[in-house]
């Protein structure tokens, strides 16, 4: 019980503030990647061949940019985008110097996750709305969008887990945060017990996250109910 008290007492300010700096790094580049991804799977969706308005070139270029954009380790974008970071953010390191490339690498993954999720919507209702006269605009606002929603928020679920691991990979360049903080105590100073913690603080943060995302969900799907 001592061992504990003088453990909280040396490390817990510090594993608390690089607990939050952890959650911004997951919550404010999902949000961001949300913002922009959303158009971009939209328009990979509708452009797509058999979609609302499709068009070849559009969805071959939206569909490169994205496939790059996935296809790039995040340990080299975060490199790569170092000078662009700078001029964004005006730093490349700490907490702002990650949201950049965090943000910037989730945009792609969350393209491609919301194209699935509008492809996932029963064709019936398309074909109902379009029935009616509905425009592009309306189909994917009260239809799409609106049907997707469940499958959208567990994307979301997943989103901020693979950005918590990448903030770990960011923390080992500067970015700080529980991966900062298993690899300069675990890691250089041989500080196990500080890794450990970082670790389980790492899981709960998943599990509260998951946790959350699934009762979300359970209240907005209609077909739970």
């Amino acid at each position: 019980m001592e061992w504990l008290q003088g453990f909280f007492a040396d490390y817990g300010v510090m594993l608390a503030q690089e607990t939050w700096n952890t959650i911004l790094m997951m919550l404010v580049p999902t949000a961001v990647a949300y913002l922009v991804g959303i158009p971009i799977g939209v328009l990979l969706l509708v452009s797509a061949p058999g979609g609302l308005r499709p068009h070849r070139v559009l969805n071959a270029v939206l569909g490169w940019i994205v496939n790059i954009g996935r296809s790039i380790p995040f340990v080299i974008f975060i490199v790569v985008l170092i000078p662009a970071t700078r001029i964004v953010m005006g730093t490349s390191l700490g907490v702002a110097g990650a949201i950049f490339p965090l943000a910037v690498a989730a945009i792609p993954f969350m393209a491609r996750m919301v194209e699935q999720s509008l492809a996932e919507v029963d064709s019936g209702l398309i074909e109902a709305a379009q029935s009616f006269g509905a425009n592009i605009w309306q189909i994917v606002m009260k239809v799409y969008l609106k049907e997707s929603v469940p499958s959208l928020l567990r994307g979301a679920a997943i989103s901020l887990i693979t950005l918590l691991g990448y903030s770990a990979i960011a923390g080992m360049i500067g970015a700080g945060g529980l991966g900062d903080v298993a690899v300069r105590y675990g890691y250089q100073r041989y500080e196990v017990e500080v890794m450990i913690a970082a670790v389980l603080i790492c899981i709960v943060l998943v599990q509260i996250i998951q946790s959350i995302m699934n009762v979300v969900v359970r209240r907005v799907d209609k077909r739970s109910r």
